[in-house]
């Protein structure tokens, strides 16, 4: 992965011999910056040293570790209901460093550092061809291609209640640090689900309201709605679906702090409609998501940042059938996991491509039919969980070892945060 890298710097020698064991079983959430303070209480303490960015590498090799793509997605090999065909669940032709049920990947990752606020798309990104062999330079060159500034500076979450919490108001996205988001478009994860349903012989019914979706009835030839969903379930599943796919991508990141000798943590604690955009505060915008609000429920629903990440909703899409067709597009489409003409791992790549079940006509109109249905009835899709969801930070910063001699024994830090400014200057 080094040969063709130049110039080879320690840490990044270090970090990229550094051991899986060695980082998991040091992994601890580190979160006393340099430039940080703690004013009062028995760990009360006062940097001497002034906060400091990282180092361009550490931060493009810990944002593509997090978002970035490993290779090609492996496809369903079998499912006895497909006869001879494949599964078609992926929807991704690429894989990333985290995995993401049934190969959905609805999310994408923003991130902030003091000099702006980007954007880094990678769920429809491909491998980087290197003619043999991993190219680190290549990669990182690849993903960083790949960001997009959306403003200048920080993004500003106040360092106060209610848009963090109070145990984090003293360390989260300080200066210096980078801290980088997956947002999940929930509502795609729905309709993919709704699209697995359908083509494994059933549906939902509305929980809610304690009734069938009408008109399924005239779909009994192939779907048994017997075993139909409630479809608060479904959308429960597609929601920690995401979760576990935001969370993984996160862990990535916090393993690759204990190579590089960085600081940092992953974390819940920063109010999540501050940052999409919902704060109330002209001063506070956020990313700017728009969001309806819906008389009786006092959370914003985000639908999307226009341009940038648009959930599949209305008005992003002209209406659920555009949305559900643009879904089966990703997967059928030019450049998708099931299009011929896209390379891959296989010795034979565009026959497997090629062999996986169709989307017909019918499971796109039964699909449409549900989408409809809890959009109409509810007036929102999906009816119960977020379009558009984010929940779980990773912040990375250079880490003030003197806190931890001061108020730790011996290990309260890696060899690598002990010798990072050195790795790294």
């Amino acid at each position: 992965m080094l040969d063709s890298y130049s110039p080879l710097t320690r840490g990044l020698v270090q970090a990229a011999s550094f051991p899986l064991m060695e980082a998991i079983h040091g992994r601890r959430s580190r979160r006393f910056a340099k430039g940080a303070s703690i004013p009062d209480g028995p760990l009360a303490f006062t940097s001497r040293q002034a906060s400091e960015a990282l180092d361009p590498l550490e931060q493009m090799l810990l944002i593509s570790t997090i978002a970035g793509n490993t290779g090609w997605a492996n496809l369903f090999a079998h499912h006895p209901g497909y006869a001879e065909k494949l599964p078609n669940y992926t929807t991704a032709a690429g894989g990333r460093s985290f995995p993401s049920s049934a190969g959905f990947n609805t999310s994408e990752f923003f991130f902030t550092d003091d000099t702006g606020v980007y954007f880094l798309p990678t769920r429809d990104m491909t491998p980087v061809q290197t003619g043999g062999g991993a190219d680190l330079n290549r990669w990182l060159e690849a993903h960083r291609a790949r960001i997009v500034k959306l403003a200048g500076g920080r993004l500003n979450i106040p360092a106060e209640m209610p848009h963090m919490e109070g145990h984090n108001t003293w360390c989260a996205n300080v200066p210096g640090s980078t801290l980088v988001f997956p947002v999940a478009d929930v509502a795609q994860q729905v309709i993919l689900l709704l699209l697995y349903l359908v083509q494994n012989g059933t549906g939902i019914y509305d929980n809610v309201n304690g009734r069938p979706i009408p008109g399924l009835e005239r779909y009994t030839h192939r779907l048994n709605l017997e075993v139909a969903y409630p479809m608060t379930f479904l959308e429960q599943v597609a929601l920690t679906d995401a979760s576990v796919e935001m969370g993984t991508a996160c862990y990535a990141g916090a393993l690759m702090l204990q190579a590089l000798g960085l600081g940092g943590w992953m974390y819940t604690g920063l109010n999540p409609f501050t940052v999409l955009g919902a704060s109330g505060d002209p001063a506070v915008p956020g990313l700017g998501f728009r969001f309806e609000k819906q008389e009786g429920n006092p959370l914003p629903h985000f639908t999307g940042l226009p341009g940038v990440f648009e959930a599949h909703v209305p008005p992003h899409h002209a209406d659920m059938r555009a949305a559900v067709e643009a879904v089966v597009a990703r997967k059928f489409g030019a450049g998708g996991p099931f299009d011929p003409g896209q390379k891959g791992p296989y010795k034979e790549t565009a026959a497997v491509r090629g062999s996986a079940a169709g989307i017909d006509a019918e499971a796109i109109e039964i699909t449409t039919l549900m989408a409809d249905y809890v959009l109409s009835t509810f007036g929102r899709f999906p009816a119960t969980v977020p379009a558009v969801f984010l929940h779980t930070y990773l912040q990375a910063h250079r880490l003030d070892t003197e806190f931890y001699d001061t108020h730790f024994g011996p290990g309260a830090y890696l060899r690598t945060h002990a010798e990072h400014d050195r790795n790294w200057s």
